[in-house]
């Protein structure tokens, strides 16, 4: 069954940076549509940023030019770099997958879902 599995998450100041990483098994991690997404207490969940199997990448405007999606198909890996981090990013970030239908649908959410990491900012 699908797995995906969140790490990497922390309380940072304000102004830095901070990686995640998701470890995926279960399926075939290479030919999927991958994502990340973020909810914080009291709001909506968010989509942050999705990558196709073909590697093509897509943005909300709320992190574009400061986070960047990645993948490493061959160790089933999702990565999510984040940059210039605010306080409105503290939020419990996801990672998701889905079939590539998942990017075309994209910000709607995915099938899978991890448990989550905290990423607190300050």
């Amino acid at each position: 069954h699908v797995q995906l599995v969140e790490s990497g998450g922390g309380s940072v100041q304000t102004g830095r940076s901070l990686g995640l990483s998701c470890a995926a098994s279960g399926y075939m991690f290479g030919r999927s549509c991958m994502g990340w997404f973020r909810q914080a207490p009291g709001k909506e969940r968010e989509a942050l940023a999705s990558i196709g199997s073909d590697g093509v990448t897509r943005y909300a405007d709320s992190v574009k030019d400061r986070f960047t999606i990645s993948r490493d198909n061959g160790n089933y890996r999702l990565f999510l770099q984040m940059t210039s981090l605010r306080p409105e990013d503290t939020a419990m970030y996801y990672c998701a997958a889905d079939s590539d239908l998942g990017c075309m649908n994209w910000p709607a959410p995915f099938a899978y879902w991890g448990q989550g990491t905290q990423v607190t900012v300050s």
